[in-house]
């Protein structure tokens, strides 16, 4: 049986991605925190083990010697809101990620997969563009940088397959925290009209099913000390996206752009090429950016009635 590992199985990304290594017959050790697993599938296949980030060092005392088994690491403290921003935070779920690379190899796993993310290029721009003064936000892009060139050498040192998926703007339904597509759908189902900058840098957003699809794609078929990006394959600008969300979600209510200043950088749209992904993988991005807010706006809807 094929089999993998998870550590942060029970947040957005990782227990999506539990559920899409279920459905392909893996057998799962899905890591957390203790009493964090009413996201994670109750299945003979998924072996829950509660773990904080500084116990992984421990983690070959409860796990058997495993054969050609990939290791997924999805846990990060403070991927969202002001902890974005705590720099001694970021730079230990840096030591932990490389924590948990080694951790990988002692465990007898052929390849170690992370969480990366689009922000690490931006963090590049932002660091580099002369006279730039980066917002707080690229701390944690700064995070993830670190932890892919650490994990880089270390894995060439150690013998470990490093694979380095990086996400561009993960949404859909199971996600909380307050990001665009979130604080969007929320402003909708209350009436009001929500603000944006003027809309004119490149973005990109996919759907969480195909995310997870992406990653077991990715796992089984990624070339090793590659990084894949993960994305639609349809990057325009921000204001193309949102006027879509609209149309979809929202026709009549306004939607303003311009009222709120952009500080980031813009990065080109050769940036968010997916094509080396799709040759390499055979992954595609299926669920369209309209689809994909409409079945995140009926699950917004069913939480407010369970709570009403």
């Amino acid at each position: 049986m094929k089999t993998a590992v998870v550590t942060g199985a029970n947040g957005f990304v990782g227990s999506a991605v539990v559920r899409e290594l279920l459905q392909h017959d893996y057998y799962i050790y899905a890591l957390d925190l203790q009493g964090c697993n009413y996201n994670i599938p109750d299945d003979s296949q998924v072996q829950f083990i509660a773990c904080d980030l500084s116990d992984l060092v421990a983690l070959p005392e409860r796990i058997p010697l495993l054969d050609n088994a990939l290791f997924f690491h999805f846990a990060w403290a403070g991927s969202a809101g002001p902890a974005r921003a705590d720099t001694a935070l970021q730079l230990q779920n840096a030591q932990w990620t490389v924590d948990a690379l080694r951790v990988a190899k002692q465990l007898g796993c052929r390849r170690f997969l992370c969480a990366g993310s689009i922000m690490e290029h931006e963090t590049m721009a932002a660091a580099y563009t002369q006279g730039n003064r980066p917002g707080l936000g690229y701390i944690y892009g700064g995070g993830k940088l670190i932890a892919h060139v650490m994990c880089m050498s270390v894995a060439a040192d150690i013998g470990i397959e490093l694979v380095w998926p990086e996400i561009t703007n993960a949404y859909g339904v199971g996600e909380r925290s307050p990001r665009l597509v979130n604080t969007t759908i929320q402003k909708c189902l209350r009436g009001e009209s929500p603000q944006f900058t003027a809309g004119t840098q490149n973005y990109d957003f996919v759907y969480i099913d195909d995310v997870a699809r992406a990653f077991r794609l990715i796992g089984e078929n990624g070339k090793p000390f590659h990084e894949y990006l993960i994305g639609s394959s349809t990057a325009r600008p921000l204001k193309e996206f949102l006027l879509e969300m609209q149309s979809s979600i929202a026709p009549n209510l306004p939607f303003y752009f311009g009222d709120i200043p952009f500080t980031g950088i813009d990065l080109p749209l050769s940036k968010f090429d997916c094509s080396k992904t799709e040759q390499d993988t055979g992954f595609r991005a299926e669920v369209t950016f309209s689809e994909g807010c409409k079945r995140t706006m009926e699950w917004w809807k069913a939480q407010e009635v369970e709570n009403s």
